[in-house]
Protein backbone atom coordinates (compact mmCIF):
# COMPACT_ATOMS: atom_id res chain seq x y z
CA UNK A 1 0.00 0.00 0.00
CA UNK A 2 2.69 2.17 1.19
CA UNK A 3 4.87 1.78 -2.22
CA UNK A 4 1.77 2.37 -4.14
CA UNK A 5 1.49 5.59 -2.85
CA UNK A 6 4.43 6.73 -3.02
CA UNK A 7 4.58 5.62 -6.56
CA UNK A 8 1.36 7.65 -7.61
CA UNK A 9 2.70 10.40 -5.65
CA UNK A 10 6.15 10.46 -7.33
CA UNK A 11 4.37 9.99 -10.53
CA UNK A 12 1.90 12.93 -9.52
CA UNK A 13 5.26 15.14 -8.65
CA UNK A 14 6.90 14.65 -11.80
CA UNK A 15 9.75 12.46 -9.42
CA UNK A 16 11.46 9.26 -10.20
CA UNK A 17 11.08 6.11 -8.06
CA UNK A 18 14.31 4.94 -7.33
CA UNK A 19 15.46 2.18 -5.77
CA UNK A 20 16.76 4.27 -2.51
CA UNK A 21 13.23 6.10 -1.50
CA UNK A 22 11.70 2.30 -1.59
CA UNK A 23 14.57 1.23 0.26
CA UNK A 24 13.75 4.08 3.07
CA UNK A 25 10.71 3.66 3.02
CA UNK A 26 10.68 0.18 3.45
CA UNK A 27 12.69 0.54 6.38
CA UNK A 28 9.88 2.27 8.33
CA UNK A 29 7.57 -0.64 6.98
CA UNK A 30 9.77 -3.36 8.24
CA UNK A 31 10.10 -1.15 11.53
CA UNK A 32 6.67 -0.12 12.19
CA UNK A 33 6.15 -0.46 15.67
CA UNK A 34 9.61 1.74 16.32
CA UNK A 35 9.74 5.56 16.00
CA UNK A 36 13.09 6.30 13.90
CA UNK A 37 15.13 9.07 13.52
CA UNK A 38 16.98 10.02 10.23
CA UNK A 39 20.27 8.66 11.49
CA UNK A 40 18.44 5.21 12.72
CA UNK A 41 17.38 4.62 8.77
CA UNK A 42 20.70 5.24 7.46
CA UNK A 43 22.55 2.98 10.39
CA UNK A 44 20.18 0.05 9.31
CA UNK A 45 20.37 0.96 5.02
CA UNK A 46 24.21 0.66 5.92
CA UNK A 47 24.48 -2.13 8.12
CA UNK A 48 22.47 -4.33 5.13
CA UNK A 49 25.12 -3.14 2.70
CA UNK A 50 22.89 -0.58 1.37
CA UNK A 51 24.68 2.21 -0.41
CA UNK A 52 22.17 5.52 0.63
CA UNK A 53 23.78 8.82 1.28
CA UNK A 54 22.69 10.00 4.85
CA UNK A 55 21.65 12.84 2.40
CA UNK A 56 19.68 11.13 -0.07
CA UNK A 57 17.87 9.38 3.37
CA UNK A 58 17.10 12.91 4.61
CA UNK A 59 16.02 14.16 1.40
CA UNK A 60 13.06 10.66 0.86
CA UNK A 61 12.41 11.02 4.41
CA UNK A 62 11.29 15.21 3.77
CA UNK A 63 9.43 13.61 0.61
CA UNK A 64 8.12 11.12 2.45
CA UNK A 65 6.47 13.41 5.19
CA UNK A 66 5.50 15.79 2.42
CA UNK A 67 3.52 12.97 1.02
CA UNK A 68 1.89 12.58 3.73
CA UNK A 69 3.38 8.82 4.10
CA UNK A 70 5.13 9.38 7.72
CA UNK A 71 4.66 11.49 10.57
CA UNK A 72 6.99 13.92 11.84
CA UNK A 73 7.48 13.98 16.14
CA UNK A 74 9.15 15.83 18.19
CA UNK A 75 9.58 14.40 21.35
CA UNK A 76 11.73 17.26 22.87
CA UNK A 77 15.26 15.53 22.94
CA UNK A 78 16.49 17.61 19.84
CA UNK A 79 16.09 14.31 17.31
CA UNK A 80 12.86 14.56 15.11
CA UNK A 81 11.66 10.92 14.62
CA UNK A 82 8.85 9.85 12.20
CA UNK A 83 6.39 6.51 11.98
CA UNK A 84 4.33 5.49 9.20
CA UNK A 85 1.38 7.50 8.97
CA UNK A 86 -2.00 5.54 9.28
CA UNK A 87 -4.74 7.50 8.82
CA UNK A 88 -7.21 5.04 10.69
CA UNK A 89 -5.44 4.79 13.51
CA UNK A 90 -4.66 7.85 15.37
CA UNK A 91 -2.72 6.85 18.80
CA UNK A 92 -0.11 9.00 21.02
CA UNK A 93 2.51 8.96 23.16
CA UNK A 94 4.16 8.03 26.20
CA UNK A 95 8.02 8.28 26.91
CA UNK A 96 10.22 6.97 29.53
CA UNK A 97 12.16 9.39 30.93
CA UNK A 98 14.46 6.42 32.52
CA UNK A 99 14.88 4.25 29.08
CA UNK A 100 14.09 6.60 26.68
CA UNK A 101 11.38 3.66 24.92
CA UNK A 102 8.54 5.02 23.81
CA UNK A 103 5.00 3.65 24.25
CA UNK A 104 1.43 3.97 21.95
CA UNK A 105 -1.16 5.36 23.89
CA UNK A 106 -4.79 4.60 21.82
CA UNK A 107 -6.86 7.94 20.57
CA UNK A 108 -9.81 6.05 22.46
CA UNK A 109 -8.50 6.71 26.01
CA UNK A 110 -8.25 10.68 24.79
CA UNK A 111 -11.80 11.06 23.74
CA UNK A 112 -12.73 12.51 26.97
CA UNK A 113 -10.32 15.63 26.74
CA UNK A 114 -11.03 15.95 23.20
CA UNK A 115 -15.42 16.29 23.89
CA UNK A 116 -13.87 18.50 26.59
CA UNK A 117 -11.89 21.18 24.58
CA UNK A 118 -14.91 20.78 21.84
CA UNK A 119 -17.40 21.29 24.67
CA UNK A 120 -15.38 24.99 25.76
CA UNK A 121 -15.62 26.26 21.47
CA UNK A 122 -12.18 25.09 20.94
CA UNK A 123 -11.79 24.01 17.37
CA UNK A 124 -8.16 21.67 16.85
CA UNK A 125 -6.74 20.21 13.40
CA UNK A 126 -4.62 17.85 14.89
CA UNK A 127 -4.29 16.28 17.96
CA UNK A 128 -0.39 15.34 19.43
CA UNK A 129 -0.35 14.20 22.95
CA UNK A 130 2.64 13.25 24.85
CA UNK A 131 3.19 12.24 28.47
CA UNK A 132 6.68 12.07 30.24
CA UNK A 133 7.26 9.35 32.79
CA UNK A 134 8.45 6.62 34.20
CA UNK A 135 7.24 2.94 32.77
CA UNK A 136 5.98 0.38 34.58
CA UNK A 137 9.36 -2.08 34.13
CA UNK A 138 12.12 0.89 34.96
CA UNK A 139 9.30 1.46 37.77
CA UNK A 140 9.84 -2.04 38.70
CA UNK A 141 13.87 -1.52 38.61
CA UNK A 142 13.61 1.60 40.93
CA UNK A 143 11.63 -0.20 43.56
CA UNK A 144 13.72 -3.44 43.65
CA UNK A 145 17.05 -1.28 44.08
CA UNK A 146 15.17 0.57 46.63
CA UNK A 147 13.80 -2.82 48.46
CA UNK A 148 17.53 -4.37 48.25
CA UNK A 149 19.01 -1.36 50.23
CA UNK A 150 16.65 -2.22 53.01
Amino acid sequence: MYIETLKKELKNKKYRMTPQRELVLKVFIDNESKHLGAEDVYRLLFSNKHTVSKATVYRTIDLLVEFGLLRKIDFGDGIYRYELAKKEKMHHHFICKICGKIYEIEEKHLEVIKKELLSQGFQFEDFDFKIYGICPKCSKKAKNKTENKK
